[in-house]
């Protein structure tokens, strides 16, 4: 007998009072729970009201390093051509080296001058804030936040990398 012939009369021996189980027909009821609200009464009617008027909020977004800023009276078009860089830049400010006080007052006086100019896109350089620490960057956040508040400014986005990538944002003027 050879070793398989073995293994073979082994299990067949194993086997021996072995019985199948019983096999009941059941039918399992897979109907899904149904769904709950995740939104408050007030908050629906908010999205509701938005969506019949249009949304006037100014939509400010931050992706990892990127950022994102228009008003919401900018058609999508125009801050589409502004992310991908396909505006000229018509002036720069470069507030490296500058305290937080500094280069506010630096940075208005630049924007005021550009918009009164009659200049459509800006560039302003604020650094990425590598020797900040470990606070991390102090003029990047400032700067975004100082643009999203002055009317002269339609939209502002991460500059390309070739132009500073995230030590610098484009920035779109609303002409005088």
């Amino acid at each position: 007998m050879s070793r398989s012939d073995d293994d073979k009369d082994a299990f067949e021996d194993a086997m021996r009072d072995v019985r199948p189980l019983e096999h009941e027909e059941r039918v399992h009821d897979r109907r899904r729970p149904r769904a709950k609200a995740r939104q408050t009464r007030a908050a629906r009617d908010e999205v509701l009201r938005e969506s019949l008027t249009g949304s006037e909020r100014d939509a400010l977004e931050q992706l990892g390093d990127e950022v994102a800023y228009r008003q919401a009276s900018l058609p999508q078009r125009t801050f589409e051509r502004l992310r991908r860089g396909r505006f000229s830049i018509e002036a720069e400010a470069d507030l490296h080296g500058l305290t937080a006080a500094e280069a506010k007052v630096v940075l208005r006086e630049f924007i005021v001058e550009s918009s009164d100019r009659g200049l459509g896109c800006v560039r302003v350089i604020h650094g990425k804030g590598l020797g900040s620490g470990p606070a991390g960057p102090v003029l990047k956040a400032r700067v975004q936040r100082w643009l999203s508040q002055w009317d002269e400014v339609l939209a502002f986005v991460t500059a390309r990398a070739r132009h500073g990538g995230a030590g610098a944002v484009y920035v779109l003027l609303r002409r005088r």
